[in-house]
């Protein structure tokens, strides 16, 4: 893709920096749970409970609560917790040498639909992995859904990250492997990149160099 125009790039996090499998968390539930229950989560839609734990208004003790009662699930918080972060796998070591590459010659932000559960694993995976502190040392702003009080596709999360940041949408990319994510930031004005499986950042860019 054409990027001699680009000078910002908006990143998701899981599924184009963290490698994630929805069916992990899928199953770790329903081993808890007392009737084999599926839990309503993956990559296009989920239940109003998630979306309430990624737009902070749950807290994750009555996230977890409200788990418990609708799926019966016998479990203590931190199987709770274990299950519902069985999804986040491993951060490749050449995504972060890619993104400190990157850092040097574009403004780079993070967007990511999150939880403070999972926020809180993705650092410790960064810590045990890797030398730099945390996740947002990497980009110049981060915008996490459950921080913002909004999440992804709705037009107005981007128009925030825009804004704030004085970014032209013309100049500015934005990274996701959700198609309707993708749909609506172009909508918004915003160049995209849909990196649909098996494509990853690193093919994208090359070493940095691009």
């Amino acid at each position: 893709m054409d990027l001699t125009k680009v000078k910002n790039i908006i990143f998701d996090l899981g599924g184009v920096i963290i490698n994630i499998d929805y069916n992990k968390s899928i199953e770790a539930f329903r081993k808890l749970g007392k009737n084999n229950s599926i839990i309503e989560f993956n990559q296009k839609e989920q239940s109003e409970l998630f979306d309430k734990l990624e737009t902070g208004n749950i807290s994750p003790e009555a996230y977890r609560a409200q788990l418990r009662e609708k799926y019966l699930l016998e479990a203590t918080d931190e199987e709770i917790d274990e299950a519902w972060n069985a999804m986040l796998l491993d951060i490749p070591k050449e995504r972060i040498d890619l993104l400190l590459e990157l850092g040097k010659k574009y403004r780079i932000f993070l967007l990511s639909n999150t939880n403070a559960i999972h926020l809180q694993k993705f650092n410790e995976i960064v810590a045990h992995s890797f030398t730099i502190p945390n996740l947002d040392s990497l980009f110049e702003q981060v915008y996490y859904s459950h921080l913002l009080g909004m999440r992804k596709p709705d037009a107005v999360i981007f128009e925030h990250v825009v804004n704030e940041n004085g970014l032209q949408k013309e100049e500015t990319l934005f990274i996701d492997d959700s198609i309707q994510h993708i749909e609506s930031a172009k909508l918004a004005g915003i160049q995209t990149l849909h990196l649909a499986p098996p494509l990853t950042i690193n093919q994208v860019f090359g070493n940095g160099a691009a």
